[in-house]
Parts: structure tokens; C-alpha cells; sequence
């Protein structure tokens, strides 16, 4: 059995606005384990800026990996705690080894394409027409779930669009979700939250930037509109912080993007927090190619939760993996009819 990675530029059809920034490519790191015909494939997912494992040795510690494949998965598990992302390319490569490079992880109703996963529509930050195209095309497209990106234009030009929202559907018809990616600061995150509330917006992300424990829990404990951590989770990789983190805060959600948490074993742990806190959760992918977001989605399927999904990105870029991913009317849904695309 031997490993080795290849590194592989995403295209954006279109620029992706965020409070950070504009995105117009994305960086992914292909992990191969192959032995005589048979080849396992997983994807090591990072954003810049971002991601807790964005460091200049990441190369040489997926060169690292590759050499010591041989360790096994609790042991690597061990040595990659700083490098989630590698660490979840690594429990895909060898769950596709082991299943023969099917690119099965869950034998479940999603693989076999009985069962979609609801997913939310995403809207990226831009200027107000570009947005209003946006929410027009994923509600034509049979979106029941809308997530905008806010905190990059002027705040009352993207409430004035989410009112517009709200005065042709009321919340059983349209759930509004916001993802301000810490981009308000305390005092201005107070007054969004009751605007939103006004707007019966189910959720927003990451309010104020991570790292302000006080001052979140603060804002978690009085809010008229349920807070769901998101980059607060980047970062926390030991249990007993993590515990802490869940107990200081109190989130009504937390978000799971396994790229960023340490693949489906992580996924485990946070989940395992929210729900000793009766916290809600729900799994979103972090922008990677269909390999990575297959697995995301499948591991999301088997976790049975009904709640709209962030796994809609499989469209956003020009040379994307073909898969047999699809979405109709809201929700993704695996094509057994459809084959993938070899990664050499």
C-alpha cells in the first residue's frame, strides 16, 4: 500500500463574496492510497485565511503523511491534531481503500439514491442586484431554505433584501438563515439580532469574531434570534476545550464543517457536546470538490437530521470532479446512474 497527494486549483464560476473577501479560486489537496488495482481517494480541504491548519508546512506534513500511511488511523489521528483537514483526506482515502474505491462510506438510502439530503440555498455577498438575482434563481430552482452572506455592504441594504424576502413569504414557506462571519462588531450585533427577529430569521452565524467567549455567551443567553457558532469552532481541538467552550457559550447551534474539525471523528465530538447541552447542529461542506463533499454528505445522510443542510456548493466552480451529485428542488442527491470522473 502506498500514498501520495496531488494538489488540485478549484475554479469559481463566478467570484464568491464573504466579509473576508472576494474568492475566486480554492486550493485542495488530493490524497491517493493505491495498492495493486485498487485506489482510495480523499480530499484535504483548506481556505486561506481560514482553516486552523493554513500554515506554511502544510506540503511537508501531507509528505509526511503519505510516507507513514502505514500507522493507521488512530495513530495519525494523534499526529495530524493540527491538521484536521489532512487528517479527514485521510479517513476518506482509506474508507475508499477498504471499500474497494466504490466511493461508498455509508451503505445507506442516500448511496443508493433513495433518500436527498434538504439543503440550504447559498447567496453570496455582492452588490444588491447581483444578491436579488441570487434569491430569485434558488427559489425559482425550488430552494425552501435561504443562507445570505451579510456584513460586507451596508447593513441596511441587506436587511431591506431579507424584508423583501419576508414580504412574499412568511417563515413556514421561505426558513432565512444569515451568516455574518464575525463581521459586527457587540454593540451593532445586539440591534442586527432584533432586526432579524423582527424578520423571523431562523439563525446567524458567527455574529462577532471568534475568540470573544464572554461577550458571546452574552449575546447566546439574551438573543431574540438563535446564534449557531461557526469559525468558534476552528481551532479547538481538545476535548476538554471544546467542553469548555460549549459550557462558556451556549450556543443554540453549532456548525460542522469536518474540514475544519478533524473529519467525521470530530464531527463526533462536537455533536456529542451539542447534545449534552441540547444544543442544535447541522454540517456544512467548507467549499471542497465533490470528493470531499460526497463524503460530508453521506456521513450527514447517516446522521439522520432533517434540518436543512449547507452541502449546496458542488456547483460553484468550472473544473469541479464529476460526480454523481446532483441537486433537484432543494436537496442533494447521489445519481447511481452517473459515474465519476478519475482523478490519475
Amino acid at each position: 500500500m502506498r500514498a501520495e497527494f496531488k494538489k488540485y486549483t478549484l475554479k469559481f464560476k463566478q467570484p464568491g463574496g464573504t466579509s473576508r473577501g472576494v474568492l475566486t479560486e480554492k486550493t485542495s489537496y488530493f490524497i491517493l492510497i493505491k495498492e495493486r488495482e485498487v485506489t482510495g481517494i480523499g480530499e484535504c480541504g483548506i481556505l486561506k485565511g481560514l482553516s486552523a491548519d493554513d500554515v506554511p508546512e502544510y506540503e511537508e506534513a501531507l509528505k509526511w503523511t503519505c510516507i507513514n500511511i502505514h500507522i493507521g488511523l488512530v495513530a495519525l489521528r494523534e499526529e495530524l491534531k493540527r491538521f484536521p483537514s489532512i487528517y479527514f483526506g485521510v479517513e476518506q482515502a482509506l474508507a475508499d481503500f477498504k471499500g474497494h474505491g466504490k466511493k461508498m462510506f455509508y451503505d445507506e438510502d442516500f448511496y443508493h439514491g433513495h433518500q436527498g439530503i434538504p439543503i440550504n440555498g447559498l447567496i453570496w455577498m455582492g452588490e444588491e442586484a447581483f444578491m436579488r438575482k441570487q434569491i430569485q434563481s434558488k427559489l425559482k430552482q425550488g430552494f425552501h431554505c435561504l443562507k445570505m452572506k451579510i456584513g460586507a455592504i451596508e447593513w441596511e441594504t441587506e436587511l431591506a433584501i431579507l424584508r423583501s424576502i419576508r414580504k412574499k413569504y412568511n417563515k413556514d414557506e421561505v426558513e432565512l438563515r444569515v451568516d455574518a462571519n464575525g463581521a459586527f462588531n457587540v454593540d451593532q450585533a445586539k440591534s442586527v439580532l432584533e432586526e432579524l427577529a423582527d424578520l423571523e430569521v431562523h439563525s446567524i452565524e458567527q455574529p462577532i469574531k471568534k475568540g470573544q467567549w464572554q461577550e458571546m455567551a452574552a449575546l447566546c443567553e439574551s438573543t431574540p434570534t438563535p446564534i449557531a457558532l461557526d469559525e468558534e469552532l476552528i481551532g479547538v481541538f481538545e476535548e476538554g476545550k471544546q467542553r469548555e467552550l460549549m459550557q462558556t457559550i451556549k450556543p443554540q447551534y453549532i456548525i460542522l464543517k469536518p474540514s475544519f474539525i478533524g473529519g467525521w471523528y470530530g464531527s463526533d465530538q462536537w455533536i456529542a457536546h451539542a447534545e449534552a447541552l441540547n444544543a442544535g447542529w447541522w454540517i456544512t461542506s467548507a467549499l471542497e470538490s465533490n470528493i470531499g463533499l460526497n463524503a460530508i454528505a453521506q456521513y450527514t445522510a447517516s446522521k439522520l437530521n432533517a434540518m436543512p443542510q449547507g452541502l449546496g456548493t458542488g456547483g460553484l466552480y468550472t473544473n469541479n470532479i464529476d460526480s454523481p451529485l446532483e441537486i433537484i428542488k432543494g436537496k442533494l442527491w447521489y445519481n447511481k446512474s452517473k459515474t465519476w470522473e478519475e482523478i490519475e
